[in-house]
């Protein structure tokens, strides 16, 4: 169960990202619809920034409240329902995938946005064909990917281990209290 939690982890926070990036866009396409001189050179209007901070602050906020949940339940109940040695097996388990996933996930991210970056450099008279070409559009669909790589789930999963660990730690003595830290289920 331990290693299935930082995969559960970022896959529900690579979700959420895409999720609030979705609503950002309609809210963008809702302004330039409303206010078609936005696209202007020199635009007579202001975009509403306001609307899009409410929606990136809102999602920050609610989106993050199931992954939360999930790291921050598993160890209590483990430990309540199954003791002391099954928290134990939990916070192995996690510990190692999260380190393992954490590192894949920010090294592959930057990956992603260095080769497009790359590409980008790159003349249209090269293999690469530079900005604009088939090449570069698929590497800016491998920066969609990386970016929640690089700057949402690969970082978070550093606090998925502490707060796991944190947890554990000060709900030891309850562990312990329970059926002398073989939980409910006595395991």
């Amino acid at each position: 169960i331990g290693g299935i939690i930082p995969f559960a982890f970022a896959a529900m926070t690579m979700k959420s990202v895409g999720v609030a990036a979705m609503e950002m866009v309609m809210e963008v396409q809702r302004q330039f619809d409303e206010k078609p001189h936005l696209l202007d050179a020199n635009p007579t209007e202001r975009p509403d920034y306001d609307a899009c901070i409410a929606i990136s602050t809102n999602a920050s906020l609610k989106e993050m409240v199931p992954p939360g949940m999930l790291v921050i339940f598993t160890p209590l109940l483990t430990g309540l329902f199954f003791g002391v040695f099954a928290v134990s097996g939990l916070l192995v388990g996690s510990l190692v995938a999260s380190v393992q996933l954490a590192i894949s996930m920010s090294n592959s991210g930057g990956a992603w946005d260095n080769a497009k970056k790359y590409i980008e450099k790159a003349s249209p008279d090269s293999d690469l064909k530079g900005k604009g070409s088939d090449v570069h559009k698929a590497a800016v669909v491998g920066d969609t990917v990386g970016d929640p790589f690089k700057d949402t789930s690969g970082p978070a999963l550093n606090i998925v281990m502490k707060l796991m660990a944190v947890l554990s730690l000060v709900f030891a003595d309850t562990f312990y209290a329970v059926k002398g830290g073989a939980g409910f289920f006595q395991l």
